[in-house]
């Protein structure tokens, strides 16, 4: 099979594979990465480039990244849980919801498990797979002609979490996530959305850094979205669309301010 830069290097993994099993599969996989190759080329040749330059005075210009409307566009995202980990007792799911929708829902449980080791459970996360040229090929999520993060969702009242991953080519960034609350008022309405990318906060591992740096829009690998408000209790998330806008009349860079330290400080 192709090769494909492992983000938790380090950890033996338990199954096994035969070289003749891994020749295989490879096979399989090399028909469908030369037509993803084939369309590759097809776009550099065809596709016209897009411009995103709305007239001052206007509503802007938005694009659409991800609809959830079908059973295909959910297969771009992953679910996980604490309770896939030994970690928790919470649980979560994507799925189609009777309106037609994408619907984030689950049970955040903050019970920790009786083994010494685990101090704090309860979050369950959805995160879009990390777009890939052919032949696993990194790739990433341009968004720096835009200025805003649009999302059309009905909520349940609670927070949650929103994650843009910038995983660069050093390991050392492999965690950092810039993030942002996102408000959800309760009721049958649906609720538009748009958040300044100016107001994303960089973290790493679940801890905000001292050292802030506005996001990298031109190197975006992954979109999550988090419930992990310790309330015990389920939770619901109908997702219509996430979307980039831009905003002609936006010109903060970045909301925080930043301060000048030792470059060697001591405790």
């Amino acid at each position: 099979m192709f090769w494909e830069r492992d983000p938790k290097g380090g950890y033996e993994s338990k199954t096994k594979q035969s070289r003749t099993k891994l020749v295989r599969e490879g096979l399989k996989e090399l028909r469908t990465e030369i037509f993803k190759w084939q369309q590759e080329v097809k776009e550099k040749f065809e596709d016209d480039p897009i411009w995103v330059m709305p007239v001052i005075g206007t509503t802007g210009d938005m694009n659409k990244v991800w609809e959830l409307d079908n059973e295909a566009a959910l297969e771009n995202w992953n679910v996980t849980s604490d309770s896939d980990h030994g970690e928790g007792f919470s649980s979560g799911s994507l799925t189609i919801s009777p309106t037609g929708h994408g619907l984030f829902s689950g049970h955040i449980s903050t019970q920790v498990p009786k083994d010494g080791r685990v101090k704090t459970a309860g979050y369950c996360n959805m995160k879009s797979l990390r777009p890939r040229k052919s032949f696993k090929r990194d790739a990433y999520l341009d968004w720096s002609q835009y200025t805003h993060l649009e999302m059309r969702v009905r909520g349940d009242g609670r927070n949650y979490l929103l994650n843009i991953g910038n995983a660069g080519y050093f390991d050392i960034t492999w965690n950092d996530v810039y993030s942002y609350i996102l408000f959800t008022r309760g009721g049958p309405h649906w609720q538009l959305t748009r958040i300044p990318f100016s107001k994303f906060f960089l973290a790493s591992k679940g801890r905000v850094q001292d050292k802030q740096i506005q996001v990298q829009l031109d190197q975006v690998t992954s979109l999550g979205i988090s419930a992990g408000d310790r309330i015990n209790a389920p939770f619901r998330l109908e997702i219509d669309y996430i979307g980039v806008y831009h905003d002609p009349n936006h010109t903060e860079t970045f909301a925080y301010e930043m301060y000048r330290v030792p470059k060697f400080m001591g405790s």
